[in-house]
């Protein structure tokens, strides 16, 4: 069975899985689709035991369906060898009341790594099979993970260029040092005045500007993205909850068939959906729980049905949440709103120009599969520090978002149901935030102090991704405006 693409804007018309990684955003603007999902037909037994390659192929096969087999094969080679620091890939570990799936035991120490090490592979392949000679540009903006995670996997990829647009002021000190400490003669990096949507309308408003698409292929330029609007980057994410649920099968915790609970933290809703497509094939998952900050503007989506972007938007220690925009929730509207692009276009439309938009009570009774939950800033740190008390376990303040939301739903519905917690990101990553979470007098240090600190708090080696930075060149300093974010990208590719 060949699956197919569709815009959640377009008019119907298909493409090809590569022709959809190739572009990205749809020309319309809308997000690709599958046109179908796939069944996961494999008996959940024999999952248990696969190794994390086999079930990545298993899944990514059903969905990028005109990529041969050998082509698969050799992109998730490539992707998931010796950069990970786990032969697990991604482990799954009890801690306390739950399980913690940790994604970021890759080259950047972020979940995004697991998505970003095969994408590249999966874009190069895309224009070779489709005869494209333009140099693609990858156009993207980061709340602070992604950023790092897709200049690391496009670094130097033949072909390619790269141009990062983060939040100046609004990633953590690690992770601003992570990017603009990038090599790689391909690679652009640039901090913006303004928040993540502010960068992220940017990226998106260049993507749709046909005048500037049309000027960049006359010099031999393609855009295309690395967002998690790119199928390439949500399809590979599938794969890791087909995995966790592998991993309590075969340790015994649940029966082939029972159901489990996945606790994601969220912000642009790329990680959590590819959970729903996952339960969508036949992952026995009971609920998808979406874990917020501060900026809960999918938690009172999920209550009420509203999604509205019109509040303020706040700086927490968790800034990969820091959304107010939730730009992959669009392919959820689109099949609550049974696959009409119509209806989708306009609710698109009002978020645009009014902030706000309203689903009717069939489409929220639609969204039954999702439990929403938050965690201010003095639950997230209490947390961090909780756990560590309880455990000696560490986790980032993404994780400890989704951990401390778990622990309220567990209160609040006694649910026993076995429970995966998607870590994120690795405590390393936000070491100041972690440290004085666990106690305030080691805010006096500086970020390196830190480290060491935690590392002898954790018992966890300090990463390679840290290790580099710590007296590594700043080969990106530029900063600009957000109507300034064309020039930057044309000052780069030189045009």
């Amino acid at each position: 069975m060949e699956i197919r693409y569709k815009s959640t804007r377009g008019d119907g018309t298909l493409i090809s899985a590569s022709q959809a990684v190739l572009q990205g955003l749809a020309p319309d603007g809308g997000l690709y689709v599958p046109d179908a999902i796939p069944s996961l037909d494999t008996p959940l037994q024999d999952l248990a035991e696969m190794e994390y390659k086999e079930i990545a192929y298993l899944v990514m096969s059903k969905y990028l369906s005109d990529y041969t087999e050998a082509e698969l094969k050799e992109c998730i080679e490539k992707a998931y060898d010796s950069k990970f620091d786990t032969d697990q890939i991604a482990p799954v570990v009890l801690k306390g009341q739950a399980y913690y799936m940790e994604l970021f035991h890759g080259a950047t120490i972020a979940f995004k790594d697991m998505a970003l090490s095969i994408l590249p592979h999966l874009l190069t392949k895309a224009a070779q099979k489709n005869k494209i000679t333009d140099e693609i540009v990858i156009l993207t903006a980061t709340s602070g993970d992604t950023g790092k995670a897709a200049l690391a996997g496009f670094a130097d990829v033949e072909g390619t260029k790269i141009a990062v647009f983060y939040p100046k002021g609004g990633v953590s000190r690690i992770q601003e040092l992570q990017m603009v400490t990038q090599k790689g003669d391909n690679t652009f990096v640039a901090g913006v005045r303004g928040n993540f949507d502010d960068a992220q309308t940017g990226v998106k408003k260049m993507f749709n500007d046909t005048r500037l698409k049309q000027e960049l292929k006359e010099r031999g330029f393609r855009f295309s993205s690395a967002n998690s609007i790119n199928i390439g980057r949500l399809v590979p994410q599938i794969a890791y909850y087909v995995w966790a649920y592998s991993r309590l099968v075969k340790d015994g915790t649940v029966k082939a068939g029972d159901k489990i609970n996945f606790v994601v933290p969220t912000g642009n809703f790329g990680n959590i959906l590819a959970g729903y497509y996952a339960k969508l094939m036949g992952l026995p998952v009971h609920k998808l729980i979406c874990a917020s900050n501060d900026n809960k503007v999918l938690y009172d989506f999920f209550r009420t049905g509203i999604y509205n972007r019109n509040r303020e938007f706040i700086l927490t220690t968790s800034p990969s949440m820091d959304i107010l925009i939730s730009s992959n929730l669009e392919r959820l509207i689109f099949k609550v709103c049974a696959f009409s692009p119509e209806q989708n276009r306009q609710y698109m439309k009002e978020l645009a120009e009014k902030g706000v938009y309203t689903l009717t009570l069939n489409q929220i009774a639609q969204l039954e599969d999702f439990v929403p939950g938050y965690a201010d800033e003095k639950e997230d740190a209490q947390e961090i520090r909780q756990m560590y008390e309880e455990t000696g376990y560490v986790m980032d303040p993404h994780t400890a978002v989704a951990s401390a939301v778990y622990r309220k739903y567990l209160k609040e519905t006694e649910d026993t149901t076995p429970a995966v917690i998607v870590s994120t990101a690795s405590p390393y990553k936000f070491a100041r935030s972690v440290m004085t979470a666990i106690d305030p007098a080691y805010d006096q240090m500086d970020d390196f102090a830190l480290i060491e600190e935690l590392r002898k708090t954790s018992k966890i080696p300090v990463p390679n991704a840290i290790r580099e930075i710590l007296d590594a060149q700043i080969r990106h300093d530029h900063v600009c405006g957000i109507d300034e974010m064309e020039a930057a990208v044309k000052g780069f590719l030189k045009v």
